[in-house]
This record gives structure tokens, sequence and C-alpha cells, in this order.
């Protein structure tokens, strides 16, 4: 029994290791929606900067680059 218990963990932190989730660079999220309703960084959603603002027309909102995105590191693929 306790040999299925510690192959079923093992197991389970290889994937999430291995999971996309838990890479270190942002996909497509490379602009945040900011404002007093969403915090900071805000909502982080945007792949462009006229997305986002469109997002934030009419509203108390602004744009601002993802400091996840700002601060990673650049590897080259």
């Amino acid at each position: 029994m306790r040999r299925i218990i510690l192959t079923l963990a093992s197991f389970a932190a290889l994937v999430a290791v291995a999971s996309p989730a838990a890479q270190a660079h942002p996909a497509n999220d490379r602009y945040c929606l900011q404002g007093r309703m969403w915090g900071y960084p805000g909502n982080c959603q945007f792949a462009s900067y006229q997305q986002c603002l469109a997002t934030a027309s009419g509203t108390s909102a602004s744009c601002g680059i993802n400091p996840r995105y700002a601060f990673s590191q650049q590897y080259a693929d």
C-alpha cells in the first residue's frame, strides 16, 4: 500500500512540474488592465495594447505592461 501511494505521489508531482501552467514565461498576456477594481497587476489577459485599451474604454481603468512578462528572462528557442 505504501508503494502505491508513493508511486501515485511521484506521478502527480511529475505531472505538476511538466504542465504548461508551470512554465516561467507567459504566452500572450503582455498587458494588464489596471484600476481600482482590478488591483495590481490587474487583469492580465491581453496580447496587445490596443485590446487592453478597448476594454478599458469608458472605465476608470488603464493599461500597463504585465510585470511577469517585463521581468521574465528571455530564453533563446
